[in-house]
């Protein structure tokens, strides 16, 4: 396989990862980065030996020489930097949330189809361990046809001492992690027809929602709740495990705090260990993200070499996309919102 060159387009608390896993990645590597801050770009840059630096991202796509990009700024300039990867025909990475707007997530979409370039979105959640080994399981058909599912991340850890950011903003914890605890509702149990939320401040230092209970209406019948909290204080704290619980005509699975999954089926009841595995560079309990940090560069990778499509490429990504902004609407409301509507 020949290898991909790669530019990272910000150097900040969560790229540490991401350059951590391209260091693993087969058939890629970074080459370039940029960062407004001179001292990011510094400690990134001396970490993993990357010569070529850049403080401007047009200074970067200029000079070239590089097969894709991996953006992982902040949702405030996504928009300006994928543009800016479609006017040079470079494939691209966009960190999440994608876009301000579902209209520039619309936009950053089509400029990178009429540039016939891959975009994908860096919605890595769906790529832990757990959840594919949950999804390979509902395939395999042993608890029949869904019906029912719940999905659920909550926590009282102190996210904000690494993203303080995240604490100053109108909307949190549905546009910061509910986009991922819904991107897995999606992969689980499909598209979403109609959505209700409701949501609530507990934590009087922020200014955003900081829970948040939604219910999905699926496509295909089925009804699932995506509940995410980061005002739950628990006796074992469970973060950053996502705990789901599957409904079937013939069983059930429930993925459990520790990574337990217990089959029960026509067959009978079965207990395995899901957990990630323990990267060199990872440490506990971030190890289950930073494997699937890991897992979504290496399936990008694997794409930009075969020209396959991307599990969460960015016309996929609008579905989850319109699943938040229906959220943060039917909060507002109290009315169910129509997701094909949003998209149309």
């Amino acid at each position: 396989m020949t290898e991909l060159k790669g530019a990272l387009i910000g150097c900040g608390f969560f790229a540490v990862n991401q350059m951590h896993a391209w260091k693993d990645v087969k058939g890629a590597e970074i080459v370039a980065i940029c960062d407004r801050d001179p001292e990011r770009l510094k400690i990134v840059g001396d970490q993993f030996g990357i010569e070529r630096r850049y403080s401007d991202a047009a200074a970067l796509f200029a000079d070239g020489g590089f097969d894709f990009v991996d953006i992982a700024t902040t949702v405030q300039s996504h928009r300006a930097l994928v543009e800016m990867a479609a006017a040079h025909k470079v494939p691209a990475i966009c960190q999440k949330p994608f876009a301000k707007t579902l209209s520039d997530a619309k936009a950053m979409v089509k400029a990178c189809a009429d540039a016939a370039i891959l975009l994908m979105v860096h919605e890595n959640f769906r790529w832990q361990t757990p959840i594919q080994t949950v999804k390979t399981v509902l395939r395999s058909g042993v608890i029949g046809e869904p019906f029912w599912g719940r999905f659920s991340f909550r926590s009282g850890y102190d996210v904000f001492s690494g993203q303080p950011y995240l604490a100053e903003g109108e909307r949190f914890i549905i546009e910061d992690l509910g986009i991922h605890t819904l991107d897995i509702a999606r992969f689980i149990l499909g598209d979403v027809a109609t959505l209700t939320a409701r949501t609530k401040r507990v934590n009087p230092k922020i200014k955003g929602e900081d829970v948040a209970t939604i219910m999905l209406d699926h496509q295909n019948g089925a009804t699932s709740i995506v509940d995410v909290s980061y005002a739950t204080k628990l006796g074992v704290e469970p973060f950053p495990e996502t705990l789901l619980e599957i409904d079937g005509t013939l069983g059930t699975i429930r993925l459990s705090q520790g990574y337990r999954l217990e089959i029960n089926s026509p067959e009978g009841a079965t207990v395995s260990d899901a957990s990630p595995r323990l990267l060199s560079w990872a440490s506990r309990p971030w190890h289950n993200i930073q494997e699937s940090v890991l897992a979504i560069q290496q399936h990008w990778t694997d794409r930009l070499a075969d020209g396959g499509e991307t599990s969460t490429s960015g016309a996929d990504n609008l579905k989850t996309f319109a699943l938040v902004e229906a959220a943060y609407e039917s909060a507002a409301n109290g009315c169910p919102v129509d997701i094909g509507a949003m998209l149309r």
